[in-house]
């Protein structure tokens, strides 16, 4: 019977994490995968704290947990997740009433430098762009790809999901469904819409699949691409231009963001469109490329210009 009741607490979790507080699949897998190795580790013989469910975990409880984790080499950012998951479901179940008070606010997180995203320089974006062999027939529908992602900063599931119907070209937007089913209008430039277009010029030939007729981009059977094939795509064609960097779609979403604020553009624009519920995620892009930032700043400086002078 207990085991029945906590797999409700982990499926009613999932379904506030969704629901309530909009976030995406792939962190609610991961919060609830964090939740079932707790519920396993409690039943398991290495816990010696001799409490066996959710309700009468205490702080000491879930540092065993997570000392018995730490075992394992996770690293710091993994650590921070493990303690994130814990505090969002123990929060869920002082909201419900299961427990009277969340334990795991006291957990200690450990401290996880700020991640720098790789970025690309609008350069290397052109050369990859300029090497993309448009003789062969999926030469015109990759450019176009490239260009939205670089263009509107998007998803890659975000990209994948993109409808004919979602285009606004002759406004200058494109409508995207984002993280929690959330939609968001972006503008996007005159080079990716005409390698859009060149692109809907082509696919109007293809045999298309009844379920992808309003589907953008697809694949040589005229279905949707997928996830994994957009990160093969990017790989062949970033090689192809001779980038040595580890990149991934993600990427040009980030070199987007980080063109866009070292070009002036405001912060909160910036959150807009790339979907970010909060402004602290996107101010990661203010530190990308710091040096080139102190640089401005001391270039423009009175003081600065008078050393220079002198």
């Amino acid at each position: 019977m207990k085991k029945t009741i906590r797999n409700n607490l982990v499926t009613d979790f999932s379904t506030y994490l969704r629901l309530e507080r909009s976030l995406s699949q792939n962190t609610i897998d991961a919060y609830c995968s964090d939740i079932k190795k707790l519920e396993r580790f409690l039943e398991s013989s290495s816990n010696e704290s001799g409490v066996n469910n959710f309700e009468r975990a205490t702080s000491d409880t879930l540092n065993l947990f997570i000392t018995s984790l730490f075992g394992r080499n996770l690293s710091k950012r993994s650590q921070a997740r493990l303690i994130s998951s814990l505090r969002a479901f123990y929060k869920f179940l002082e909201m419900e009433g299961v427990v009277e008070e969340s334990v795991a606010e006291m957990l200690d997180s450990p401290k996880v430098k700020p991640y720098l995203p790789i970025v690309l320089s609008v350069e290397e974006i052109e050369n990859i762009l300029s090497g993309i062999d448009l003789s062969v027939a999926e030469g015109h529908r990759n450019r176009a790809i490239i260009e939205m992602l670089y263009s509107c900063g998007m998803r890659v599931s975000e990209l994948v999901n993109l409808r004919i119907s979602d285009l606004f070209f002759n406004e200058g937007f494109i409508r995207v469904v984002g993280k929690g089913s959330k939609q968001r209008l972006i503008p996007v430039g005159v080079p990716a819409i005409e390698a859009v277009n060149f692109y809907l010029s082509q696919r109007k030939f293809m045999n298309i699949a009844k379920n992808a007729q309003d589907t953008l981009f697809l694949n040589r059977r005229g279905s949707k691409l997928s996830r994994e094939m957009i990160f093969l795509i990017i790989k062949k064609e970033s090689n192809r231009a001779g980038i040595l960097k580890e990149i991934s779609p993600h990427t040009f979403r980030h070199s987007f963001a980080t063109h866009m604020v070292e070009n002036g553009a405001d912060l909160r624009v910036v959150q807009e469109m790339l979907g970010h519920e909060s402004i602290l995620t996107t101010e990661i892009y203010t530190h990308v490329n710091s040096e080139k930032w102190r640089e401005s700043i001391l270039r423009c400086h009175p003081r600065a210009e008078k050393r220079r002078l002198d």
